[in-house]
């Protein structure tokens, strides 16, 4: 099959936003206060004493959900790459939406 000579400069832009590489993620990331454990801290009885909140990641990974704690530093890094690969996901939609 012939390629067309005939693509709209709108889907040669998309097509070259899309051949850029950058990291990506699914998933999102949130704020989650725990409990640590021990039995008279006073977490254990009250909700509103529980520790953190601490950042975490949460992933559907082979259909099953799974969450992870980051450092603020990794947090960071993570939600750049979520963003990322939501924007890439819309740009997919349009670009099919053109072609």
């Amino acid at each position: 099959m012939a390629a067309s000579v005939d693509i709209p400069p709108r889907v040669r832009q998309f097509a070259s936003e899309l051949a850029q590489p950058q990291p990506m993620r699914r998933g999102s990331v949130s704020e989650r206060a725990i409990r640590c454990g021990k039995a008279n801290c006073a977490c254990a009885d009250d909700p509103k004493a529980r520790h953190g909140p601490y950042p975490s990641l949460t992933q559907a990974v082979g259909g099953k959900t799974r969450s992870r704690f980051l450092t603020a530093e990794q947090a960071v890094v993570a939600r750049q790459q979520i963003a990322a690969g939501r924007r890439f996901r819309a740009q997919i939609d349009d670009y099919w939406a053109l072609t």
